[in-house]
């Protein structure tokens, strides 16, 4: 029988002892699994990743609209001009496998930026701002669009089925 400490380590240093208390399969221990110990840390960060991308965006949006004068002001709007459109599309793109509707919500973004872009210069009413905000109307269009799309279906789902 084997006496342990309170971080799980036996008083008189036997190494077998010394091994983690609860140490699961693929290394899991009480912290939790190391970097490379499975997708566990990638799966859990990619919300993470989402607010920070939605939070880059937004600060790129509010810096064109407030015209700040920034260093950060350029690489994040222009973070924002694909980002805004690029999400909406892979909303839509629903059924997609991943690869494929980022390649596809990418290549609209782009589309939508330069038809944007070529729409107020032949208009004569080009602006960064007014950039800033024809993208965000177009792709918050689309987001409606979708959420209308889903919320109908949903409803329709639902009230077809009897007991």
């Amino acid at each position: 029988m084997h006496t342990k400490t309170i971080n799980g380590n036996a008083p008189d240093g036997d190494p077998e002892a010394d091994a983690p208390a609860h140490a699961g399969p693929e290394g899991d221990g009480p912290g939790g699994p190391e970097p490379g110990a499975g997708g566990r840390l990638r799966a859990d960060s990619a919300p993470v990743l989402a607010g920070a991308a939605v939070a880059v965006g937004g600060v790129g949006a509010f810096l064109a609209l407030a015209d700040i004068a920034s260093p950060l002001r350029a690489p994040c709007t222009l973070f924002f001009l694909v980002l805004a459109p690029a999400t909406a599309v892979a909303t839509a793109l629903g059924r997609l496998d991943p690869l494929s509707r980022a390649v596809v919500a990418g290549a609209a973004a782009v589309a939508v930026d330069l038809l944007v872009a070529q729409a107020m210069l032949a208009l004569h009413v080009w602006s960064a701002r007014g950039g800033v905000v024809a993208v965000a109307v177009l792709s918050g269009i689309v987001f409606l669009g979708v959420s209308v799309r889903r919320r109908r279906a949903g409803a329709r789902g639902r009230g077809s089925r009897t007991n």
